[in-house]
């Protein structure tokens, strides 16, 4: 398994804001923006391991930070800012830009895990990632704080289901 530069799993793709994808504030709806974020990290995952299938684990740390209006572009790039064993760390990070002033801001970012699964469904190894740039120097240095705090949270998750039912409300 090939170790890969960063700059090899980017992904940039930048679309207009359309009416359709604003809510009553006229700002784009978050969960249009984070299915736009999927969408790109999934090809950062799939280019970085060459594998037909990788499939979102977890989308955590979704932060909304500046609104993204009809007279913006968005623009979204990602990257695998981490690797695991059979997981990776994809990072999104949103500049709205304004096309009438030029503009440009951070709106978001997120991080996602995905994995990649062989053909009988099952995970695969991930190749290691070299960080070369700052940004994903930072980044990936700061990866493995953030992997335990997802280990941390899906074994909180596993308790919380546990304790759920599938009981009909109304019975």
């Amino acid at each position: 398994m090939q170790t890969k530069k960063v700059k090899e799993t980017r992904v940039v793709q930048t679309d207009q804001v359309l009416i359709n994808d604003l809510n009553n504030y006229h700002t784009l709806f978050g969960g249009v923006l984070m299915k736009k974020m999927d969408a790109c990290a999934v090809l950062s995952a799939r280019r970085h391991t060459r594998i037909k299938e990788c499939v979102t684990a977890s989308t955590d740390s979704v932060n909304f930070i500046e609104p993204i209006r009809v007279s913006d572009s968005v623009c979204i790039e990602s990257f695998v800012s981490y690797t695991g064993k059979k997981s990776m760390e994809i990072f999104c990070k949103v500049v709205a830009e304004d096309l009438e002033t030029g503009n440009r801001r951070i709106a978001a970012t997120a991080f996602f895990t995905f994995v990649p699964l062989d053909e009988n469904k099952r995970p695969i190894e991930v190749p290691a990632v070299i960080p070369e740039t700052e940004e994903e120097k930072f980044l990936f240095e700061t990866g493995k704080e953030r992997e335990q705090i997802r280990k941390l949270k899906r074994q909180q998750n596993k308790e919380l289901v546990s304790k759920l039912t599938v009981d009909k409300p109304w019975d």
